[in-house]
This record gives C-alpha cells, structure tokens and sequence, in this order.
C-alpha cells in the first residue's frame, strides 16, 4: 500500500467516523411541530407524562423535532381526536382503548371486567405478544398504536347513594364511555348506562342529567368529580389503559429515525407515566376523602356476586376478539399467577 493511498484511505476514514459521530439530529430529521391531544387537565398523570414525552422527543431530534402537548379535550373527544390522526389532520394522542373498539373490535380485550387482579398483571400482558398483537390491528385502520398508558383501575362514584351491594346500583344513570362493553356490563348490573364523551362528563354530573361516572381515583381527583359526586365505591372492576397513538399517514412520512425516536420516548414516558400514576393513586384517594367524599369498599362477597353477573360479558368479549386472543390471553395470565 503507498503512502499516499494510505493517507487518503486513512482521511476518507477519518471523515467517515466524523460524519457518524454527528448526531442523528444534524442528519436525519426534518423541523417538525407534533400536536398531541388528550382529554385531561394539564395538571393530572396524562400531562404530566405528555410533557415528558415531548422532552425526551425533543432532546433525542436535537431540537428538531418538538410536541405541542395540548390537553383538557381542546383538540376533541377521543373520537374526534382518532378520526383526526386517520384522516391526517392531527399527529398524536393519548386516550382510552375503550373508545378505539369501534374501529379495531380486538380493543374490547381490554374492557373485560376484572380481567386483571393487579398493576403487573396488567404491564406483562399489555407489554408482551398479546399487547403488540392488538396494538398492530390499529394499522389496518389508520393507526399506528406505540406503547400502553396507566390509566388505573376504574372504581364508580354517584350522588345518590353509597353503593354496598349489586341492587344498590339499580336506577342509577351512570355515564359509560361510548362502547358496547361498557354499555352491557353496567346494564347487567342494572345500571341506567348513558354513553358520553370524557369532554361532557363534568358538565352532566352537575347538572344532573347523570348521578354517576366510573374512573380511576387519579381522574376523579384531577377532574374535580368530588365538587359534583358524594359518595366513591371502591370496585376495582376494570384495569383501564391508554394508548398513545400516531397518524399512520403521517408516521408513514416519518425517516426510520424519526420513527425510532418517537417509539424510544414512547417507551421510556410509559415507564414514566405508569410509576407517576400509581404513586398518586394512593394520594388520590386520600384526597378525596380529604375533601368530602364518603368511600366505602365493596366486600369480596359483593365483588363475587358482581363478576357473577358479568360472566355473560365475557362470553360475548370472548365471541367479539375471537376465541384464539381470548384464550392465548387468559393463557398467559394463567402463567402469570403461577409463577407465583
């Protein structure tokens, strides 16, 4: 080899491993403005972990790329949000599965009453192969499905009465979210089930044109529910998750860095959100409590008698997401608790 050959090969080296030490930000992404829309307040568990994924999305583009997090519902209901991210008029959400189900049936998975019995259950079934699986059928719909949210477990609230027993819940006209599950399961259980946005729900309770609404203690808190709710029953009776969502349209326009960059922040806002979530559970409730509201825990015998009545739920659950994802499911929670 000549000398000169050996410079110029030692030069050409030089500049290649100069050019991969530039950060991805200076090569790879374009300046874009992300809108990510969700329903709650700014000052809850879904904006804070909103914040948190902007930060590390606009760290990881160098700048380039940046979130414009955007909560209290300003940008629509979770509906109107998702039709926006499918018709590529919005980039990004977070919200509920529960009202995805319309458009991609194997969501209801997630509406299966008392389906998980804790938080773990719930974090190695939505993250491992069960979890993708349902996620990956949004992309046949216009969505690109990212990672899973804590939402929390979903306990009633109302204005009428503690609810101590089954029967308690006769009569009361409870707001559900828009979808089947819901609607079927608190009709079981003799509910007047209404179906409304997030958006309306404050605004029905005071006015009364519902008594009652189910949600984690973190929404109950960060909403305000204890201003317009008396009585909190602790149930426990569905595992609720969000989802963080993107538009496929937009997504399929994205560098695979940009793509990455999203996925990891993703990632690391789950892990984020779920701990930020469940410290302020416990805090929650105490709150609540703090401020008025009268709680009390249905019995196990109750709780019994309650999922009893919901076994037909099931069934129809089971029918809707195809009995493969039902029982490669209820497999996998089954080995989870044996592992014991």
């Amino acid at each position: 080899m000549t000398k000169i050959f050996r410079r110029t090969l030692l030069a050409a080296l030089s500049v290649a491993a100069i050019t991969a030490s530039v950060p991805a930000a200076a090569q790879d992404f374009k300046p874009r403005i992300i809108r990510f829309g969700y329903g709650l307040v700014e000052d809850s568990n879904a904006g804070r972990a909103a914040r948190f994924f902007g930060q590390e999305v606009e760290k990881a583009s160098g700048g380039k790329m940046k979130v414009r997090a955007i909560g209290n519902a300003a940008l629509g209901s979770d509906v109107q949000m998702q039709q926006a991210l499918i018709g590529g008029a919005q980039e990004m959400m977070s919200g509920s599965t529960a009202t995805l189900v319309g458009i991609t049936k194997e969501m209801a998975l997630w509406d299966t009453p008392f389906l998980f019995n804790n938080a773990k259950e719930a974090d190695v079934v939505l993250d491992g192969p069960v979890g993708q699986k349902v996620m990956d059928k949004l992309q046949e719909k216009g969505l690109v499905g990212l990672v899973y949210w804590e939402n929390g477990f979903r306990n009633l609230t109302n204005s009428k009465r503690p609810i101590a027993k089954v029967e308690d819940m006769d009569g009361v006209k409870l707001r559900v979210m828009q979808n089947n599950v819901f609607l079927e399961s608190f009709k079981s259980l003799g509910a007047n089930a209404v179906p409304l946005p997030f958006s309306e729900l404050f605004s029905a309770l005071e006015t009364k044109t519902v008594d009652g609404q189910e949600n984690p203690y973190n929404t109950i808190l960060s909403s305000k529910f204890y201003e317009v709710q008396k009585y909190l029953t602790v149930t426990n009776h569905v595992y609720s998750p969000w989802i963080l969502l993107v538009s496929k349209k937009w997504w399929d326009g994205l560098s695979k860095v940009e793509q990455k960059v999203l996925l990891d922040a993703a990632k690391k806002s789950r892990d984020f959100e779920r701990q930020d979530t469940r410290a302020e559970a416990g805090r929650a409730l105490a709150e609540l409590k703090q401020k008025g509201m009268l709680i009390n825990e249905l019995s196990p015998a109750e709780a019994g008698r309650m999922r009893e009545k919901l076994m037909a739920v099931h069934t129809s659950i089971a029918a809707g997401v195809g009995q493969d994802l039902w029982k490669e499911t209820q497999d996998e929670l089954a080995k989870i608790r044996a592992a014991k």
